[in-house]
């Protein structure tokens, strides 16, 4: 009978937890996990490519990084996933807003890839894989509004990749 009685008691707190939102807390760190899993096709996470540089910073993933700044872009990191000294994980353009976002460690694509995947599985999820600027393999989102830069090493190993505006004004290759 104790256990029966604890039960419903476990239960009849888990319903006041729930209604009191005492429970989304305990999901947060998952429900962030999932969040954070995909780069694409239209942003990451919350950060959405085109979003101007005001709404990208009110989602308080983002810190400014001065070294990336031109007269058109300002350059930022991520702040779960921050770069050194001389490099930016995300520019956003002051005429065309989030242009592009790099990939942190542990981030796929939608159709899987991530850092350390081959060249052979990178072709098998982009089969129309192109030459993109600089000569790194690249892939268009649908819509052709943006796409996935890849760098491969000569390993053939995909050893960085963005997401990146099709219209923008931040990277020139």
């Amino acid at each position: 009978m104790k256990q029966t009685t604890v039960l419903r008691i476990g239960r009849s707190a888990l319903v006041v937890a729930l209604a009191a939102g005492v429970i989304p807390l305990a999901v947060a760190p998952t429900a962030l996990a999932a969040q954070k899993a995909t780069l694409g096709p239209y942003g990451y996470g919350n950060l959405k490519l085109g979003m101007t540089a005001t709404k990208a910073k009110a989602t308080g993933r983002i810190i400014h990084k001065p070294v990336g700044d031109s007269a058109r872009c300002t350059g930022w990191d991520l702040k779960e996933s921050p770069y050194g000294n001389y490099r930016v994980g995300m520019y956003i353009s002051k005429k065309h807003g989030v242009a592009m976002i790099v990939a942190p460690p542990g981030l796929k694509t939608p159709q899987g890839i991530s850092l350390g995947s081959t060249r052979t599985q990178l072709k098998a999820a982009y089969p129309q894989l192109r030459r993109g600027p600089g000569g790194y393999p690249a892939a268009d989102v649908p819509g052709k509004k943006a796409y996935y830069l890849f760098h491969v090493s000569n390993k053939n190993k995909v050893a960085g990749m963005s997401l990146i505006l099709a219209k923008q004004d931040c990277v020139r290759y």
